[in-house]
């Protein structure tokens, strides 16, 4: 039975983003809600976002998901986006919740304003992006350098890393136009590499429109 998607979530790129990679890149029907806020708060199963409504055929939701990794790995898993084998998915799944850690730490930083706390902040922040830049540099490396984390199509951990790396250059601007030059610096050229391959595989299968910001373009300006 032909299912039909809406996500739910605010007019960022944020919690929801990877969420909309995997959608995309699953080649299933999909659609953008920006929900009025406060006003529909009371109406969402956990009183935030993002929630993803699953519909059948004649457009009846049959499936009401809310928490961002939760729909996630929903998505993941019924489109075989993340392997069968338990083993072989935890060891995606730990990729992208390293990553999570990163962008919680990102958020740590960027909000606060005393110095110190700043100062404080900003040298764990660097310490996690560092490390995993690391590990992702070496999971590019142990795949032959192709692209992708694993295989050779986009994954779950593919999809989210470029959600991330979205959030900490491009998202980042909002809050603190410094830190998108902190981040690229910091890319290497495997990294640079995955980002693009992964962006521009998502981009073919994306209506027009329906994923518009270009890490690709943040990354080379």
């Amino acid at each position: 039975m032909t299912k039909h998607y809406t996500l739910r979530y605010f007019d960022i790129i944020g919690l929801a983003e990877t969420s909309r990679l995997l959608l995309t890149a699953a080649g299933v029907e999909w659609t953008n809600e920006v929900p009025e806020w406060p006003q529909e708060k009371p109406n969402q199963p956990f009183g935030r976002l993002p929630v993803l409504v699953e519909k059948s055929a004649d457009g009846s939701p049959d499936f009401v998901l809310s928490e961002s990794q939760t729909i996630e790995r929903y998505i993941a898993r019924t489109y075989g986006l993340v392997p069968a084998d338990p083993k072989e998915a935890a060891v995606q799944e730990q990729l992208r919740d390293q990553i999570a850690d990163v962008v919680l730490g990102f958020f740590a930083f960027a909000f606060l304003k005393g110095e110190e706390d700043k100062k404080e902040k900003r040298a764990r922040f660097d310490a996690i992006l560092q490390k995993l830049i690391e590990v992702q540099t070496k999971a590019l490396q142990k795949n032959g350098n192709n692209g992708y984390l694993f295989g050779d199509r986009v994954s779950y951990a593919d999809a989210a890393a470029l959600a991330a790396y979205k959030n900490l250059i491009i998202g980042s601007a909002r809050y603190d136009a410094a830190l998108a030059g902190i981040v690229k610096a910091q890319l290497t050229p495997e990294i640079a590499k995955h980002l693009k391959t992964v962006e521009a595989d998502i981009a073919a299968k994306a209506d027009k429109g329906k994923i518009p910001t270009s890490l690709t373009v943040a990354i080379d300006a």
